[in-house]
């Protein structure tokens, strides 16, 4: 596997290792939480999610991808890491990309999907359940671990003013 396509195994373990800090410990109410008028729903989020690496897929296998709706947050949790590690088998197979590069993966679908998982962070702090920050330069990122089975923070701050409430 060459050092881009590494790189992009490795964004892809940070992207299940955020995504999953931003819904552990969520309540079981989060899946369906309503922020706004038009505001995507967690499960919505995560569907999307799957949905634009669904796309960054088609880049090695053609075709195209559009999720049917699961009937829950855990359900589209599963589709979408095991859509993370279908797209981290093409890169460590080395399977030839079919119009586009690994840096508009990166720039487009990939980023896109880490934009989400802020959003989902996001969406805790709304639905009255933050979730507590953390050193990510010392987090235990691996790109074998591409699952919802994400490692607890190696760094969290100790003091946060939402901690308290």
């Amino acid at each position: 596997m060459n050092e881009k396509r590494a790189m992009l195994r490795h964004f892809l373990a940070a992207l299940a290792y955020r995504t999953q800090k931003a819904l552990r410990g969520a309540p079981e109410s989060f899946g369906t939480f309503q922020a706004g008028n038009q505001v995507r729903t967690p499960a919505e989020l995560v569907r999307h999610m799957t949905s634009v690496l669904g796309y960054a897929r088609t880049f090695f296998e053609g075709g195209r991808y559009w999720p049917d709706p699961l009937p829950d947050l855990d359900s589209e949790v599963v589709r979408f890491h095991s859509m993370l590690e279908d797209l981290a088998r093409h890169l460590v197979a080395g399977t030839e990309l079919k119009g586009t590069t690994e840096e508009r993966l990166l720039q487009g679908p990939f980023a896109d999907a880490m934009t989400h998982a802020g959003q989902l962070a996001m969406l805790r702090r709304l639905s009255g359940a933050p979730v507590r920050p953390e050193n990510f330069v010392k987090a235990d990122v691996d790109p074998d671990n591409l699952g919802p089975d994400q490692p607890e923070p190696v760094s969290p701050d100790e003091a946060w003013p939402e901690g308290s409430r």
